[in-house]
């Protein structure tokens, strides 16, 4: 929980990868401008490093050492860069604004990620519901950011997530929308998204033939 120096990645299977190297950061994201990139915007936990699951629901690891990249998610996400595109984490982490966890930790985890994979960036949320801020999915303040920062095209992009948060603000920003579904005891999101896959490696599987069909 308090070891937040460096650290192994541990692989294991079931997840992506990222490619340029980048930087993470907070704060809420405001609507722009789109440009003309393609994205794939990923959330962290359950995605691109494994959940730990408690009663069906997910939480994320407390320290450095429960970091555990799924294995797939490496050659995945390599593959959706050789397409083209920006990889970007999206994340809410609120147990730094409930006190209980350390945003230097949260922020180790982060580099261990974006030294470990092939993403560009990894944008975060810190705060908790009740602080109504714009950047926390199910709000889409954090892809409306990146799309400002790196002239991203929504509506060319794509939002992977584990849960209901992540297809919400994926489907406000525009995004085609993937559930990477767990089947966690939680609620479904409304309206459902535009794919289900069993694991990052099918999901860019299936984002890298639509391309290929032409319809993004």
């Amino acid at each position: 929980m308090d070891d937040n120096s460096g650290g192994d990645l541990k692989l294991k299977s079931g997840g992506p990868r990222s490619a340029v190297r980048g930087r993470a950061s907070g704060g809420c994201g405001r609507r722009s401008a789109v440009g003309g990139r393609k994205a794939v915007f990923l959330d962290r936990d359950g995605v691109l490093n494994r959940a730990i699951v408690k009663d069906g629901r997910p939480y994320p690891p407390q320290s450095l050492e429960e970091v555990e990249v799924i294995e797939e998610v490496p050659q995945a996400l390599r593959s959706l860069k050789e397409a083209g595109f920006l990889l970007i984490g999206i994340t809410n982490q609120p147990d730094v604004a409930r006190g209980t966890q350390r945003r230097e930790v949260v922020e180790s985890v982060h580099r261990l990620l974006l030294e470990t994979l092939p993403l560009d960036q990894i944008l975060v949320c810190y705060h908790d519901d009740a602080d109504g801020c714009l950047c926390r999915k199910p709000q889409a303040g954090l892809l409306y950011q990146a799309a400002e920062q790196y002239g991203i095209a929504l509506s060319s992009s794509f939002m992977i997530g584990d849960r209901w948060k992540d297809i919400e603000a994926g489907r406000r920003a525009g995004c085609v929308t993937i559930l990477i579904d767990y089947h966690y005891a939680e609620k479904e999101a409304i309206p459902p998204p535009d794919w289900r896959a069993r694991s990052l490696e099918e999901a860019a599987h299936w984002i890298c033939n639509r391309l290929k069909g032409g319809k993004n």
